[in-house]
């Protein structure tokens, strides 16, 4: 593969850092490392990376208690800090936390975690309150973040001080797989251009990113960590976008895990939204989690642009959609100049369109061929990527830490 310009130098030095575990991909933050598996959260910074909060003092509260991130928001307001990456310099698969804050009533604090089991890849977010969360695997550098909720304008709670503790403890379930989960889903258009999503994005016209009702698959802002291959039931279009926003329906029905694992409605089978058994089944009296009479069984949501432009759909409908950090293998995050890239049937700039592949997705590379020789962000190469059935894209758009394939030959 040939490789020009100083974009392929900054892409090996980059894969030569995240290999050695020097940087992280989703911040700018440097990594603080914490041998003694016991620390405090840095309550005192607030950068990119956090929505509607600020540091008084060391303290952390909602910037604006009175903010409502999108259009249907009546009341109340949310924010959260994404803190660092944090090295722990031994193995760990439990992290749990410990909070001092003023909640007056109607608000809420909440402590998530994530391990690194990767360069690129990490496990899903967890809850390390109450309790501890445990993770699937050993990880030795993990990152945390921390939410504020509001249901009254202008209350906000107090976060003085977050005390985390990592150890080894028992095994957890794992889910990852070499083949990610894929369910059939009811899909519907986000919209509500002008709003924010829950991870600091504010939504434009014709966008490309996908929400899930739950917040453990929420990527950073700007970032794909969380990727899903969404497609019409045919196959015949999809799209590889990168999870921003939590809905539709609910914020803890992680539905694609396991009941062992999943955060709520652990009686419904794997795969089924609550959404889908409340308003086909009656389940939970026909109302989500959150409390509203259900309207639809949704599952996903789809920004529109993924929707009108990626899957070109027409109405609400069903979709097969593919969970793509639930299973492994070599992977590369998609880098542009922000409009999505055309995934192609075949590995030529002339094949059939078959979808796209948005900026910042991270896409699993199954293997690739030498094909037309084309010029991307990274250089100029003929190797195209495999990312999924009869799915091609140039490997000068992948980030994959390499200047040689990362995958086997098809």
């Amino acid at each position: 593969m040939v490789r020009i310009g100083r974009a392929v130098v900054a892409r090996r030095v980059l894969g030569t850092l995240l290999a050695a575990g020097a940087v992280t991909a989703l911040t700018s933050v440097p990594a603080q490392a914490t041998p003694s598996g016991s620390w405090h959260a840095d309550l005192s910074t607030v950068d990119g990376d956090d929505v509607n909060v600020r540091a008084d003092a060391g303290t952390l509260t909602l910037r604006n208690a009175a903010w409502h991130r999108k259009p249907d928001v009546i009341a109340g307001s949310a924010g959260y800090l994404v803190l660092g990456e944090q090295q722990l310099g031994r193995p760990v698969n439990r992290v749990s936390a410990q909070v001092s804050a003023e909640t007056p009533k109607g608000t809420t604090v909440e402590v998530d975690v994530r391990g690194r089991t990767g360069p690129q890849d990490w496990t899903e977010w967890l809850p390390a309150t109450p309790g501890a969360a445990q993770f699937p695997a050993t990880v030795d550098s993990v990152q945390v973040r921390v939410a504020l909720t509001t249901g009254q304008d202008g209350v906000s709670a107090l976060v003085r001080d977050v005390s985390l503790t990592a150890d080894l403890g028992p095994r957890a379930d794992a889910v990852s797989a070499a083949t990610a989960l894929t369910y059939k889903v009811y899909g519907t258009r986000e919209g509500l251009v002008g709003g924010t999503t829950s991870n600091g994005h504010v939504i434009t016209s014709r966008d490309h990113f996908v929400s899930f009702p739950s917040g453990k698959s929420v990527s950073p802002k700007g970032t794909g960590n969380y990727t899903a291959r969404v497609c019409r039931t045919d196959n015949s279009r999809c799209e590889y976008a990168p999870v921003w926003e939590t809905g539709p329906w609910n914020e803890r029905d992680d539905y694609w895990n396991p009941g062992s694992i999943r955060q709520s409605f652990k009686d419904l089978p794997q795969g089924k939204p609550e959404a889908q058994a409340a308003y086909q089944d009656g389940y939970n009296g026909g109302k989500s989690g959150l409390g509203y009479k259900v309207g639809n069984p949704a599952g996903i949501d789809l920004a529109d642009g993924v929707f009108w432009d990626g899957l070109k759909l027409s109405d609400n409908s069903y979709v097969n959609v593919t969970y793509l950090w639930t299973g492994s293998g070599p992977t590369g995050v998609v880098s542009t100049a922000g409009d999505p890239m055309n995934v192609r049937a075949s590995a030529s700039t002339t094949a059939a369109v078959k979808g796209f592949a948005a900026n910042y997705a991270k896409v699993t590379i199954e293997c690739y061929v030498e094909g037309e020789t084309v010029t991307g962000k990274f250089g100029t190469g003929k190797i195209w990527d495999r990312i999924g059935p009869g799915h091609y894209v140039s490997d000068t758009f992948l980030q994959t830490g390499s200047d040689s394939p990362v995958a086997p030959h098809c």
